[in-house]
């Protein structure tokens, strides 16, 4: 993988993406790229933009999503290596800049591989079919008698390899985007590389000190900065700014407030130094004077309060599932349940705090940064910047961590405004852990209220599930929120996960944007979005259904999940529908011993999920084994085991990894992580007091994938929202205390056992 970092910038960009162009390529994985690309590269064949095969028979893929630790890179490489019967040994990778001829450029839904497994797959298939034309010519050979493999094309005994052909045959096949779209690809069954165990070629990188980040980016003449928050995200302008503590600072230059057109950084001050232990203790010693909105006085408290009003006013919201029926059905009901559950606050706390290096330099503006979605930030630093997008480029980097946080890429239009402001110098700005936390983008707390109805012979004939949270696609990216059945505009990804594959008669999700958290903070993508807290409020309440009717929790969700009507599923990822999710389930109960006795005070509980949407269905179940003390409330989570069915594996060690990450990121959002809103700003900015899961608390950990050749999935995130209900259930199982808030705190499980 190549990082180090060129200042000189690419070739101008001769367009950009516009948001009519992004709504088309999200609405199918395989429109969301520019498929086709020139025929030849400066240095050999390129059959695509895709990728590029030089003289040597050296294979270069070219990657487009961000590299924060899951190992994307050789995922995707690995996947144009056996379409392409490429060498292994002699393909590698790159992580482009920034480019309008990528397309979309966002990491996260977990996505990548999803997306890119029918796209990079078609765009081998391409190349191979070239290579096996022009290498038969070479052969003396007719095309229907040759086969490539390992690197080479074959005519029975005589062989001829991929850099020779690239060196002296004629490649001048070009392929358009219809031509790949129907391009055929492997069956399973003559797959050589997918599926199979392969280190990851980035880790000699990230373990040498090799691979370069986004804090690491430096260029000669750079200035340091760091920013002079205001006391609320919105909102506030500064009144007057002391500099007099600040010059006593040795290395301080100056300070100056920012002006941003597109009200991402709005109220920033930003310090300069000459290194950024000056610019660290300048800002401490800096005073600013804000005036502030009446959110610089918001609470948690106040957040939910807002939240539960909005619920409980039917006409608010987007109705994402509106049978008819739903009201009847509760009216003429023989049995009803309806709890609420609430989620607080929870920051990203990603290793690396967010950073960015921005200067101009032939006319070009660069940043340099570790991004999660290029696509969304370059139109706010065009605004920002008061220039054209394609005078722009966003440098990439390796990610020190993302979960989301680097979606939001508030921080170099920061830095960006920041050169500016010093007539284009450059400029490295870095946030410390507390700046990165208070203006950080969080997931936002929330709360839902979900109903069943029972009719005859204890049939489910209704369920009804309102979730109410701040809206991150609002915030940032409102041109991708679809219409509701209602024709009210809703965020999806913060809705995901209620609209489940349970058979539940007549269904109503309805999803309300909370605007007191929206005005108060910026809401974020955090790992699992949505069905962090939608999963949460679903799986805890399916055991309290159970309960309520008088069946085992398995049997009740086993019957329910009966892949009827729309819950059937359906090509190219959702086949089998509900019943991939019953058998995951069914699996994860022989393997945790649902039903065996357990010793006083330890419980078993399930939950499952289809992470993280319905097109996109990740089929995973959860088996939580607890032990509770009840005489402190103390939770410990001894064994977690999990089943997964993603489709076809592309890369073994990775996706092990994303499900170990993610079930470990779920038990510390269940039990340890979340923090609260005072006077406008998150309580906790630093590790002392927001304490996620510690390595003495990691339980064993039982993951097995569900053999299947269907197209692979995501695995990113499912298995974080699958872990909290779970435990939550093994909490009411062992000791009897029903939870209905995360996270998990020994005082709520004590009093519920006492309740």
């Amino acid at each position: 993988m190549t990082l180090s970092r060129d200042i000189a910038p690419n070739s101008p960009a001769d367009m950009a993406l516009s948001r009519r162009g992004f709504l088309i390529s999200v609405s199918a994985a395989g429109a969301t790229f520019s498929l086709s690309g020139p025929a030849e590269a400066a240095e050999g064949y390129a059959p695509t933009i895709w990728y590029s095969i030089d003289k040597a028979g050296k294979v270069t893929v070219n990657i487009i999503r961000a590299e924060m630790g899951q190992h994307v890179g050789t995922a995707i490489a690995r996947i144009v290596a056996d379409e392409l019967e490429a060498d292994w040994s002699k393909v590698t990778f790159e992580h482009v800049d920034s480019d309008p001829k990528w397309g979309l450029m966002v990491t996260g839904g977990s996505w990548s591989v999803w997306q890119s497994y029918p796209l990079y797959s078609q765009a081998a298939a391409a190349g191979r079919i070239a290579l096996v034309k022009a290498g038969a010519k070479l052969l003396g050979a007719p095309a229907t008698a040759c086969v490539a493999r390992n690197g080479a094309v074959w005519a029975g005994k005589t062989s001829v390899s991929y850099g020779e052909i690239v060196a002296k045959g004629d490649l001048a096949q070009q392929s358009s985007a219809a031509d790949l779209a129907k391009m055929p690809i492997k069956t399973p069954g003559d797959r050589k590389l997918i599926g199979k165990p392969a280190p990851a070629r980035d880790i000699p990188g990230k373990t040498d000190g090799k691979g370069v980040y986004g804090l690491d980016a430096k260029v000669p003449g750079m200035v340091y900065a760091r920013p002079k928050l205001p006391p609320t995200r919105y909102g506030s302008t500064v009144a007057s700014i002391d500099e007099t503590a600040a010059k006593a600072v040795p290395g301080y230059i100056r300070a100056i407030a920012l002006e941003d057109p597109s009200n991402t950084v709005p109220g920033w001050v930003m310090v300069y130094a000459d290194s950024f232990v000056a610019a660290d203790r300048a800002t401490q010693a800096l005073k600013v004077t804000w005036t502030t909105p009446p959110e610089a006085k918001t609470s948690e408290a106040d957040l939910q309060a807002r939240a539960r009003e909005l619920i409980a006013d039917a006409s608010k919201g987007g109705l994402v599932v509106a049978d008819p029926g739903v009201d009847a059905a509760f009216a003429a009901a023989k049995t009803t349940l309806e709890q609420t559950y609430t989620t607080s606050t929870a920051l990203h706390f990603q290793m690396e705090p967010v950073n960015a290096l921005a200067f101009e330099k032939d006319g070009r503006f660069e940043i340099h940064t570790g991004n999660q979605w290029q696509s969304l930030v370059l139109p706010w630093l065009a605004q920002a910047l008061g220039r054209k997008e394609d005078s722009i480029v966003l440098r990439t980097y390796l990610l020190g961590g993302g979960f989301g946080r680097r979606l939001n890429g508030d921080y170099a239009v920061g830095a960006a405004l920041a050169s500016k402001a010093i007539g284009g110098k450059p400029v490295k700005m870095v946030l410390t852990r507390a700046d990165d936390s208070r203006f950080d983008s969080p997931r936002s707390p929330s709360v839902q209220v979900v109903k069943m109805a029972w009719g005859e012979a204890g049939r489910v004939t209704a369920m009804d599930h309102a979730a109410c949270a701040g809206w991150p696609t609002e915030a940032m990216a409102p041109f991708f929120m679809p219409k509701g059945e209602n024709g009210v505009a809703y965020d999806p990804f913060a809705i995901s996960g209620a609209n489940h594959w349970y058979n539940v008669g007549a269904q109503r999700v309805r999803a309300i944007g909370n605007d007191l958290a929206n005005k108060t903070f910026r809401p974020g993508w955090l790992r699992s979005v949505g069905p962090g807290w939608t999963n949460w409020a679903l799986e805890s309440f399916m055991d309290e259904a159970a309960e309520k009717a008088g069946v085992d929790p398995l049997a009740f969700r086993l019957k329910m999940l009966d892949a009827s009507g729309r819950n059937a599923g359906a090509a190219p990822t959702a086949v089998g529908g509900a019943k991939r999710q019953a058998a995951v389930l069914q699996r994860v109960a022989i393997k945790a011993g649902w039903g065996k006795p357990l010793p006083k005070n330890t419980g078993l509980g399930l939950a499952t999920t289809f992470g993280q949407e319905r097109d996109m269905p990740t089929w995973v179940a959860c088996a939580a084994r607890v032990h509770v003390d009840p005489a402190s409330g103390v939770v410990r989570v001894e064994k977690l085991t999990l089943v997964a069915d993603a489709g076809t594996i592309v890369s073994p060690d990775g996706a092990l990894a994303q499900m170990q990450g993610a079930s470990l990121w779920g038990l510390s959002l269940a039990l340890f992580e979340g923090t609260s809103f005072v006077n406008g700003q998150v309580k906790d900015t630093n590790l002392n007091s927001y304490t996620p899961l510690r390595m003495a608390d990691v339980p064993d950990l039982d993951i097995e994938f569900m053999p299947s050749t269907e197209p692979p999935v995501g695995l990113g995130e499912p298995a974080t929202t699958v872990v909290g209900p779970a435990i939550g259930n093994a909490i009411y199982r062992a000791v009897g205390a029903r939870v209905r808030d995360l996270p998990i705190r020994p005082a709520a499980v004590k009093a519920a056992m006492k309740a």
